[in-house]
């Protein structure tokens, strides 16, 4: 141990010494403001589980536009919508690369659409996903799949609360956690390949629980990723599970591949394609600028599954846990279900546009709970100016889309839920209103906010339509848990119960094809 301690007093020297230098040369340059970092781990230290959180106090102390170092990665934090603006629109062509992370701990591999660099990679895979997956013809087609999915959960709902009502504490109470989480998960899966996410051929639930452990493995904090020095190190066994989760999903979609192969050569007039179906399409065009190989198909549809589901169960979790705590919203959205709908069929997607206020409610839970808190990581690909401020070449940006959605210089009553403030507004959330970004904006916004809306809007639909709703008992609108749990999205730290009573004439909640 000794020897050990001998031998480290050099290198930290070094990197003390640099630390100040680079110091000193910051005090030179006109760069934003921000917290004297420390040697080696930079500002880790000022922030907790809630990164989101942290940075906004210190944006109250340094401003909109804010330097911080992620250990040894030099970043800006913007916390306005003015410099969200400056960097999603009016720079966006210096701002629309991704930082590389730590030593590339990726899952299959580092060329997956969302996180690769600026070029013509990522325009080529960008251009392919909106033209051919996320049209408005495309989505149209998979309407039916979502309407069979809706009741699917509303009578995965029935039976649970049938299940519940026989114990003796807590009588009818549901996971609604659990059934948002499987409602969006089984429209993504079968949208991309066609199988429900828990299906035999996926190995049962085996699916679900790595793909659950790669959504929160991609999203978690890696040392390694700020820290050059643990680079060979794994001190959190991450890089040994990523390996380990990577050979799963290789085996598991290869064989969704190989299973879309057979079945193309056997019916070469497929009526329904999924996702699978129409990137094995572009890998069979010899026209196409980027051969389009097999691996690019499972690294699309590992981004799908990965940006599909756990954002928008979030969204209708969280959605969820606001109008329980709000029952009037509850009651304003049903009497708008009940005029546009009524209580003699379920709701459809051609009732959404009608639903006016029920949008108004998603629009508000996105703007307290964006799907990416802190959307995803930019990063500058030249030296440019910003707010007055010097931004070096290679520096990482983060936008706290989470504060901008609760600034109270911008919102009334910032911090809280009031869905009625979008009836008498234009702002929608395509990223042209920076005061409501929860997708992102510029060329790096989500591409998939039209597989997004639609599956929120009539999820949540559904599920006021279908059933009456009440807290727990013991547990009042004050006492209930908000409590976030961070990744790259930011869902609830606990599963939200609840207590459903059916409101239709049950007949409705029978298979309906």
């Amino acid at each position: 141990m000794e020897f050990l301690s001998l031998t480290w007093i050099p290198l930290l020297l070094v990197l003390f010494i640099r630390s100040l230098l680079v110091g000193k040369a910051r005090k030179t340059s006109k760069l934003p403001p921000g917290p004297t970092p420390l040697p080696i781990i930079g500002n880790l230290h000022m922030l907790s589980k809630l990164p989101h959180r942290d940075l906004h106090t210190l944006a109250q102390k340094y401003g909109p536009i804010m330097r911080i170092n992620l250990g040894s990665l030099p970043t800006i934090v913007i916390s306005s919508p003015h410099m969200a603006k400056q960097i999603l629109k009016t720079h966006d062509h210096i701002f629309a690369s991704r930082p590389i992370m730590g030593d590339n701990n990726h899952i299959l591999s580092p060329q997956k659409v969302a996180f690769a660099p600026y070029g013509s990679y990522w325009k080529f895979m960008r251009k392919a996903l909106v033209r051919e997956l996320f049209s408005p013809k495309r989505m149209k087609s998979f309407a039916s799949l979502r309407a069979q999915e809706a009741l699917a959960m509303t009578q995965s709902i029935l039976k649970s609360a049938a299940t519940n009502a026989n114990a003796d504490t807590n009588p009818l109470v549901v996971d609604v956690t659990r059934e948002v989480t499987f409602f969006t998960n089984n429209i993504i899966c079968r949208m991309s390949f066609g199988k429900k996410c828990n299906e035999a051929e996926l190995g049962g639930n085996l699916f679900k629980e790595v793909l659950d452990e790669a959504i929160a493995l991609s999203c978690g904090f890696n040392y390694r990723d700020y820290i050059p020095l643990l680079g060979r190190l794994d001190l959190q066994g991450l890089k040994r599970r990523q390996t380990e989760l990577t050979k799963i999903f290789h085996v598991l979609l290869e064989r969704i591949v190989d299973e879309h192969l057979q079945r193309r050569k056997n019916d070469s007039n497929l009526e329904c394609e999924d996702f699978v179906d129409v990137l094995l399409s572009l890998s069979e065009d010899v026209s196409m600028e980027i051969k389009f190989t097999h691996d690019h198909i499972k690294n699309v549809i590992f981004d799908l599954l990965i940006a599909g589901t756990d954002t928008s169960g979030a969204t209708l979790e969280w959605g969820m846990s606001e109008l329980l705590r709000n029952p009037s919203a509850i009651k304003r959205a049903q009497e708008e279900l009940d005029s546009v709908v009524g209580q003699s069929r379920m709701v459809e997607e051609s009732d959404l546009p009608h639903l006016q206020y029920l949008q108004s409610v998603v629009k508000e839970t996105l703007r307290l709970y964006p799907s990416a808190p802190l959307l995803l990581p930019h990063e500058s690909m030249e030296q440019s100016t910003i707010g007055g401020y010097q931004i070096p070449a290679k520096t990482g940006v983060l936008v706290n889309a989470w504060a901008i959605g609760r600034d109270p210089i911008i919102w009334e009553e910032a911090n809280e839920f009031k869905p009625e403030r979008f009836l008498r507004s234009q702002i929608d959330v395509k990223g042209q209103d920076f005061e409501f970004i929860p997708f992102g904006s510029g060329r790096r916004g989500c591409p998939g906010i039209p597989l997004a809306l639609p599956m929120i809007q009539l999820g949540l639909a559904q599920l006021l339509h279908c059933f009456n709703w009440y807290l727990p008992k013991g547990v009042t609108p004050e006492t209930l848990d908000f409590s976030e749990f961070f990744g790259i999205t930011m869902p609830r730290a606990v599963h939200l119960l609840a207590i459903p009573f059916p409101r239709l004439p049950l007949n409705l909640y029978e298979p309906q094809y």
